[in-house]
Formats: C-alpha cells, sequence, structure tokens
C-alpha cells in the first residue's frame, strides 16, 4: 500500500471516529434534556389532559384538539396531531399562517387548542392566540420561555426546560423539537389510558398496514357459514372427501347435530389410508379433540398456537364463540393476511 493510500484510509477512519462521537454526543445531550424535562412535569400537565379529556367527554364528542406550530414546531405538531387521533382522540393539525386567512373557521369554541413554539414570540402565530381569547378557546401553550407572549396568554402552559439546541450554531430546532415530540407522546399515552383503548378499538384507528394486520382478530379471517366443510358423524369417509374435496380448504368439520365432534384432515387420510378408507365411518377417522380458539382473540394469537411446537405444525383451529363452533382459521390464510 503507498503513503497515499495508507494517509487516505487513515483520514477515513478518523472521520468515522469523529462522527460515531458527534452522534453520541447529540444523543447523550438530548437524553439529558428529555430527563429534564421529565423532572418540570408538575400540576399543569394534569391539567392539559383534562381540559383535552373533557373536550372529547362533551355531548356527541364534538369537541377536537387543534394543533398549532410553525417551522419545525409545525412539523412536530401534524406528528402530534397524527399520534393524538390514532388514540382515540380527535385531532386536526392547523397552520397558523393559513389560519389567519379562513382556517380559523376550523376551530369551534368546543376545541382545544395546543399551541407550539419554542420561543413563544413568533409573529406568525399571534392572530391563532387572539382568537382563542377572543371566543374563550382553551389554549395549551408548549414554551421554552415562561415568560413569552404564548405562555402569557394561554390557559395552560407546558414549559420546556432551558436546555440549548445541541446545534453547534445554537440555532437549527434540535433538542427542543425532541422535547415538544416527547411532551406530545406524553399527553397522547395519558389520554389514551385514561379512556382504557382497547386493542379492537385501537385496531379501527389502524385498519391498513402492518399494524392493521397484526390487530386482525381471528374472526376477521376465519371461514364460516357455507364456507365450511361438514358433514354429520353417521356419514361415511367417500362423503367426507367429497366435502373435503369440495371446498378445498384442506379438512372437513364432523358434527353430532349442532355439537362438533371432531375434524377429518388431510393428515388424517393420509394416516388411514387403505382399500377401505372410503366406507369407513368418519368417527373412525376423525380427530375428536381439534385445538380450538375464540373468534375475539388476535389472530397472531392463532399463529402462536399453530406454531408453538416446531416441526408439528397446526396448519388450522376451530373458531368457538362461546360453546358454539363458528368457524375455521387456517395458518395458511393467516400468514397471507400478513399476520405473522
Amino acid at each position: 500500500m503507498t503513503a497515499k493510500a495508507e494517509m487516505s484510509n487513515t483520514m477515513v477512519e478518523g472521520a468515522v471516529e469523529l462522527d460515531i462521537q458527534r452522534a453520541v454526543h447529540v444523543l447523550t445531550t438530548e437524553g439529558l434534556a428529555l430527563k429534564a424535562l421529565a423532572d418540570m412535569i408538575d400540576g399543569s400537565f394534569s391539567k392539559a389532559v383534562n381540559a383535552i379529556d373533557m373536550m372529547k367527554n362533551e355531548e356527541q364528542m364534538s369537541g377536537r384538539l387543534i394543533v398549532a406550530g410553525i417551522g419545525k414546531s409545525g412539523h412536530v405538531a401534524r406528528k402530534i396531531a397524527a399520534t393524538m387521533a390514532s388514540t382515540g382522540t380527535p385531532s386536526y393539525f392547523v397552520h397558523p399562517g393559513e389560519a389567519s386567512h379562513g382556517d380559523m373557521g376550523m376551530i369551534t369554541k368546543k376545541d382545544v387548542v395546543l399551541m407550539l413554539s419554542n420561543s413563544g414570540e413568533n409573529a406568525e402565530l399571534s392572530d391563532l392566540i387572539h382568537y382563542t381569547r377572543r371566543y374563550n378557546i382553551t389554549l395549551i401553550a408548549v414554551t421554552g420561555k415562561s415568560e413569552s407572549t404564548l405562555a402569557h396568554h394561554s390557559d395552560i402552559c407546558l414549559l420546556l426546560p432551558s436546555v440549548g439546541e445541541v446545534c453547534p450554531n445554537g440555532l437549527a430546532p434540535t433538542t427542543s423539537t425532541t422535547m415538544m415530540m416527547a411532551m406530545g407522546d406524553a399527553l397522547a399515552i395519558a389520554l389514551l389510558e385514561r379512556m382504557g383503548l382497547t386493542l379492537e378499538q385501537y385496531k379501527v384507528f389502524h385498519p391498513g398496514g402492518k399494524l392493521g394486520q397484526k390487530l386482525m382478530s381471528v374472526a376477521d379471517l376465519m371461514i364460516s357459514g357455507d364456507d365450511l366443510p361438514r358433514v354429520d358423524i353417521s356419514a361415511r369417509m367417500d362423503e367426507a372427501l367429497l366435502a373435503l374435496t369440495g371446498k378445498n380448504i384442506g379438512c372437513v368439520l364432523v358434527f353430532d347435530g349442532e355439537e362438533l365432534a371432531g375434524i377429518v384432515t388431510d393428515g388424517d387420510l393420509k394416516r388411514h389410508m387403505s382399500p377401505d378408507l372410503l366406507q369407513k365411518s368418519v368417527s373412525e377417522i376423525m380427530s375428536k379433540k381439534p385445538k380450538a380458539i375464540e373468534k375475539d382473540v388476535m389472530a397472531v394469537r392463532a399463529v402462536d398456537i399453530m406454531t408453538q411446537t416446531p416441526g408439528k405444525y397446526v396448519t388450522s383451529l376451530i373458531v368457538c364463540d362461546g360453546d358454539k363452533t363458528c368457524g375455521l382459521i387456517r395458518l395458511q390464510d393467516c400468514l397471507q393476511a400478513g399476520v405473522a
């Protein structure tokens, strides 16, 4: 290796080490800022949660949380509004500049406004602040300046600790926006826990994407009704085979009246293969105690049950509604739906 190449490698290694040091400095500094923020949480936080919660509990839940901010605080405000909406608090982002040109009409007297500004002195916020004061709309401020215009005119002030930006020039919003984001998360989770949001309710707000798939219930994926292959316990295997191949789902349920007696699967056919198989009774071939799951359970739990014994997978589960058999869920359908 030439001296020039060695020097180049040394410079690259030095740059890598410096990059790592910078990353650690940023993350450590912002972590300390979040600790300082946590130490400052007081009764004002609970007042903010109360104000938003009371708005939601008005008649017909007509109140909404309006989140506003400008610049980088505006981007954080959009994220907070999205988080609130996804966890059961009706919420919208309103741009303060657009509010001054007509969007103020989106805000009603039943709403609560959450406004973000580290300095609390942005000129673009003044019209929106004035509007909340004129119509007696609750204003919650998230700011780093206790003596700012925003803090002074707010009904509730959530103060950020006086911690400088991690930007070496002290200019780019970094530490302050991290704290704002965390404050929004804290409010959202406090509200979520107050309402006792269930997985099923959470799923309503997340029907798409990987999260929606993971929150699917057994009832969402089960085979039921006329699509469910079934025979009576008095049937012979030739009849069971016709039902099994006709529905093409790899099994047939055996009933004694309205009560499930067992299940005949492709595996059962292979294990009992003989010249007189089709003349045998289904009761001789069926598995009498198939694994079952309740219809309201998350589908991901069904996958866990079907795959809990490596090398001995169960490919389907009986679905129950209390004491009643109401369907069948298959591992194949779960995997195709992205539940894993």
